[in-house]
């Protein structure tokens, strides 16, 4: 695999990773969603959190056929 760093004029800048930021702010988010609500189901947010890792994907997968 080639390394994820792209040369400009500016010098070599890493290149967003989507997926991981995305996840990351969705980790955020539903820790968040517990602290304050401790009464919401478990079985309510497994399907919020897997269709936000899948729109994670989705993105992370546009953005890598954009930049080619």
């Amino acid at each position: 695999m080639r390394p994820e760093i792209e040369r400009t004029e500016r010098g070599g800048r890493h290149r967003t990773d989507w997926m991981a930021l995305l996840s990351g702010v969705l980790f955020i988010a539903v820790g968040t969603v517990f602290i304050s609500r401790p009464a919401i189901e478990p079985m309510i947010m497994l399907p919020v959190v897997l269709g936000g890792l899948g729109f994670a994907g989705l993105a992370a997968i546009l953005a890598r056929a954009f930049r080619r």
